[in-house]
């Protein structure tokens, strides 16, 4: 297990929180399977920015971005050298801590 700090967001984890992750699973998945319900308004295929994170801490232990996933990652609000979509980026050993952007480029938010 790999432990996910996710820093303060006023809508999605205002206190902020940790949590526990099975390596081999995306940072978004774990989010949604502890109840942090990021946006993830493609269903998690790589095709839209709503699942933007900026990793903190652990950036590294990441897998490596893929072409597709950087072509992405340029239309993010909010973009950092250490931006990922969280729906791409797999869970390794190291700690991560987690940051979610505050705005989405998203104009209508999902139900999800």
């Amino acid at each position: 297990m790999t432990t996910i700090k996710i820093l303060p967001h006023p809508e999605y984890c205002p206190q902020g929180t940790q949590i526990e992750a099975v390596r081999g699973m995306t940072i978004c998945e774990v989010l949604l399977e502890n109840s942090i319900n990021i946006e993830h308004a493609c269903e998690m295929s790589c095709a839209c920015t709503t699942c933007h994170v900026v990793v903190r801490e652990g950036f590294k232990s990441l897998n490596a971005l893929e072409e597709l996933e950087e072509d992405m990652l340029d239309r993010a609000w909010g973009l950092e050298p250490n931006s990922r979509l969280s729906c791409q980026a797999i869970v390794a050993g190291d700690p991560l801590v987690i940051e979610i952007p505050r705005y989405t480029v998203n104009h209508a938010k999902e139900n999800h």
